[in-house]
């Protein structure tokens, strides 16, 4: 079971190592720069906006058995969180989690091209860390 909640509007979720990355040139970028108090904002987003469902086929298709989406139940969620994390940080899983259920998270305009441009790259897919992480184990 992949026991997430995040929905069926979609979240454009980003590798960690892409953030790492961005974030790196970024600062480099800002700190060769003749002016550097002019400010960056990035939307760090994935290249793909996934649901709960589809999100759930990849680790099947991945680990080469069935894997089900666990659903929207973002009491469930916080209740499970509140084993092993503080009340609070699990209540506040469980705000993002109806946030996302609620509105999804989708990249804007040019965000992913943007963000393409400035690593000189893909980003990378939810598809290949997945099979990266299974690989793995």
């Amino acid at each position: 079971v992949y026991p997430m909640p995040i929905g069926s509007k979609g979240l454009a979720m980003i590798d960690t190592r892409d953030i790492a990355e961005i974030a790196a040139i970024e600062l480099l970028n800002r700190e060769q720069a003749p002016d550097n108090s002019a400010l960056t904002r990035l939307n760090l987003v994935g290249p793909e906006a996934l649901t709960g469902e589809q999100v759930a086929a990849i680790w099947s298709d991945v680990l080469k058995r069935p894997i089900a989406y666990g659903g929207d139940d973002t009491a469930a969620l916080e209740q499970n969180l509140r084993q092993f994390m503080p009340a609070w940080m699990a209540y506040d899983m469980r705000q993002m989690a109806e946030r996302f259920i609620s509105d999804g998270m989708m990249p804007g305009a040019g965000d992913v091209e943007r963000l393409m441009q400035l690593l000189g790259r893909p980003l990378r897919t939810y598809g290949a860390f997945a099979a990266e992480h299974a690989s793995a184990r």
